[in-house]
């Protein structure tokens, strides 16, 4: 891969130990608070309590199962948002008490320690799109898509527009998750968590059958449109540029999406930024904007909703990462 994309040598692996802090985090990136963060916890309330509701009122007859599944939606997707705090270390001093408030699985389909990894893996700035290092990359090699079959290319194809991502990104984000569970097994990896994990996922289809909520029902209508959500926000999330700094978006998001995607809209201050709990991210985004802004290249959109406006329809750019085509 050319060298403006590449600026560093080494796997995934060597690079993470190279840079692994003090605590034994990846560059530093899990820091754990000196004190409780309590609008975190507010955020964890707001989405465990309703759900919890939402269940009860389906449980007790009070409403039919599907009327609630767009609350249900809306908190899981918020839910991931609330992980991704808890993978930074927040809220709590206590790394146990933080595994709590990230609570169960209720994508189902992603175990929370691998995301963890993963995530932490991605936050290597000079790998940031690199198909072959990072691994929240969307982009592939040249040689990947020539040995791609017509139906997978045209599902890539059809994901680098936004709709695409939105309707057909759950299912690829679901395919990669079953594959990747696969393979720990094949290769007797994971065991431990992977175990763990199952136990959950049947605990919340038991939970979920106790109230009448049919698990097929709760993939559909909750799982799926959640997943679509998250992928609003990481659809350009990244873009390739010779300059690591310059490869992180800022989306002046305001409201329910900034609330829901718990500041992360702000990325590029993210990326520079990792240990900051997502409600000081905003202030350090309002004081810092025009320096921030000129470090990552005026990579930059005023709302997702002008976002969808531009890419609704439109490839954000081709699938082959653009030092290879």
């Amino acid at each position: 891969m050319d060298h403006r994309y590449r600026s560093v040598s080494g796997s995934v692996g060597a690079r993470t130990a190279a840079g692994a802090a003090s605590d034994g985090s990846p560059a530093g990136r899990v820091r754990h608070p000196a004190h409780v963060e309590w609008p975190t916890l507010l955020v964890a309330a707001g989405v465990y309590l309703p759900i919890v509701a939402a269940l009860a009122a389906v449980g007790s007859g009070a409403c039919p199962w599907w009327s609630v599944t767009p609350a249900l939606a809306w908190c899981v997707a918020w839910q991931a948002s609330l992980q991704h705090e808890v993978i930074h270390g927040h809220p709590t001093p206590w790394g146990w008490a933080n595994r709590l408030v990230a609570g169960p699985p209720l994508l189902l389909a992603i175990p929370f320690d691998r995301y963890r990894d993963s995530h932490l893996a991605h936050h290597v700035d000079e790998r940031l799109t690199d198909p072959l290092d990072d691994p929240e990359s969307w982009y592939v090699t040249a040689e990947a898509w020539r040995s791609a079959c017509g139906i997978e290319r045209g599902f890539r194809l059809a994901m680098n527009t936004l709709a695409g991502r939105v309707v057909l990104g759950p299912l690829w984000v679901l395919g990669l998750s079953i594959l990747a569970d696969m393979r720990d097994l094949a290769s007797a990896r994971r065991i431990g968590l992977l175990a763990w994990h199952g136990f959950q996922v049947c605990a919340v289809s038991v939970g979920l059958g106790a109230v009448g909520m049919p698990i097929w029902g709760y993939l559909i209508l909750v799982v799926w449109p959640a997943t679509g959500l998250l992928l609003i926000r990481s659809y350009a999330e990244h873009r390739p540029s010779p300059n690591p700094a310059e490869r992180s978006v800022i989306v002046e998001a305001a409201g329910l999406f900034d609330l829901l995607f718990l500041s992360n809209n702000l990325h590029a201050l993210h990326h520079e930024r990792p240990g900051l709990p997502w409600y000081v991210l905003r202030h350090a985004y309002r004081d810092g904007r025009d320096r921030i802004l000129a470090r990552n290249g005026g990579y930059w959109f005023a709302s997702y909703p002008k976002m969808v406006s531009r890419y609704f329809f439109s490839l954000l750019d081709h699938p082959i990462h653009p030092s290879e085509r």
